[in-house]
């Protein structure tokens, strides 16, 4: 009987599901307590605030472009690097990636270990260049 159901109504469950998943999503990124921002924000705690930028991806990702002068540490290292940054603990910190997931868990981390003004590149590099913004090769 359940199996009938589910055949008969597939697509009813996989768009309920779906929906289900990006609820969730949203919500436990707002409940996350990241500060998101847009490019033109993040451009703006650059140029003036002095914010650091930090790129989260991987070796390969980062020789390809990059946000100008932005220092890269990857995800799967920043607990271990902390001590490179420690100086920016109290400067503006933007964090980036390829899409906003890694560097929103990036932000996560560098909270914890005390960092004080942290945010999270919304949209990543990607969103980042089509605000056509500078990126170095």
């Amino acid at each position: 009987m359940i199996g009938l159901f589910i055949q008969n109504n597939f697509w009813l469950i996989f768009i309920a599901l779906a929906g289900a998943y990006i609820i969730f999503r949203i919500a436990a990124t707002r409940l996350s307590n990241i500060n998101n921002v847009e490019p033109d924000e993040a451009e703006r705690l650059i140029s003036q605030e002095g914010a650091v930028v930090i790129d989260v991806r991987t070796h390969n990702e980062y020789a390809g472009s990059r946000i100008p002068n932005s220092k890269h540490i990857p995800l799967s290292q920043i607990g271990n690097r902390l001590g490179e940054i420690e100086r920016y603990r109290e400067r503006p910190v933007v964090v980036n990636c390829r899409s906003g997931s890694r560097s929103a868990r990036a932000c996560k981390l560098l909270t914890r270990n005390g960092f004080s003004e942290v945010y999270n590149l919304r949209g990543g590099l990607r969103s980042w260049v089509r605000a056509n913004h500078v990126v170095e090769n």
